[in-house]
C-alpha cells in the first residue's frame, strides 16, 4: 500500500536533451503601390514665396536696366554740353577777330587774346600792338555776324569749328564798303571749364 501511494516517477520526456527550436520569422512583404510616399526634407516652394523671388528679380533687373539708362543719359549730356562750348568758343572767336572798334582797339585786341591759347595766342600776341596801332591810324570799325557754324570734327579736349561770317569795314573818309563773307576755321581746345581758340585758317 505505502508503494502504491507513493508518487510514481515522472517519465523522462522524449524531447528531454534536445535543443530547443526558434520559430520561423515569416519574410518581410515587399512595398506596395499602396505605401505612403517617402518625402524629401525641403518643401515645395508656396505660391507667396515664388511670388516674392520673381518680384525681387524683377526690381534687381529694373534697377540695373535705370542705372545703364542713367548713365547713357548722363553722358549724351556731357557730349551734347562739350560740344555747344566748342562751338561757342569757335563762333565768339570768329566775331573777336572780326569786330574792331579804332576808339577801343586796345581792349579788342585783349579780348582776342583772353580767349586764345597755345600757338595763336603767341602769334597774335606779337603782333598785337601793329595791328592796333593800324586800326587806330586808318580809324577803321569793323562788325562780325556769324552766319552759320558747326563743328566739324571733335575729340575729349579740341576741336575745329567752321565757321561763315559776313564783316562789314567802315572807314573814316572812305566811302562805305559791301560786306564781305568769309568762312573761317577755328580751332578750339579745353582749358578748365573754357575754351581757347589755338588756331585760325581762312577757307575757300
Amino acid at each position: 500500500m505505502a508503494d502504491d501511494a507513493a508518487d510514481p516517477t515522472p517519465e523522462a520526456s522524449d524531447t528531454e536533451g534536445e535543443p530547443a527550436t526558434a520559430e520561423p520569422v515569416a519574410p518581410a512583404e515587399p512595398a506596395t503601390d499602396t505605401d505612403e510616399p517617402v518625402t524629401s526634407g525641403r518643401a515645395p516652394l508656396s505660391h507667396v514665396r515664388l511670388a516674392l523671388v520673381v518680384g525681387l528679380v524683377l526690381v534687381v533687373a529694373l534697377g540695373g536696366l535705370t542705372a545703364w539708362l542713367g548713365f547713357r543719359a548722363y553722358e549724351s549730356h556731357r557730349a551734347d554740353a562739350q560740344r555747344q562750348l566748342f562751338l561757342e568758343a569757335g563762333r565768339q572767336g570768329a566775331l573777336d577777330l572780326t569786330t574792331i572798334d579804332f576808339t577801343q582797339a586796345d581792349q579788342d585786341v585783349q579780348r582776342i587774346l583772353d580767349k586764345a591759347t597755345g600757338q595763336f595766342y603767341d602769334d597774335f600776341q606779337r603782333r598785337s600792338q601793329p595791328f592796333a596801332q593800324v586800326v587806330q591810324q586808318v580809324k577803321s570799325k569793323s562788325v562780325g555776324t556769324v552766319t552759320e557754324a558747326g563743328v566739324i570734327e571733335e575729340s575729349d579736349t579740341r576741336a575745329k569749328v567752321l565757321v561763315a561770317i559776313t564783316v562789314t569795314t567802315a572807314i573814316e573818309g572812305q566811302p562805305e564798303q559791301q560786306p564781305r563773307a568769309w568762312r573761317m576755321k577755328i580751332s578750339v581746345e579745353k582749358a578748365g571749364d573754357d575754351a581757347k581758340v589755338s588756331n585760325v585758317e581762312f577757307v575757300q
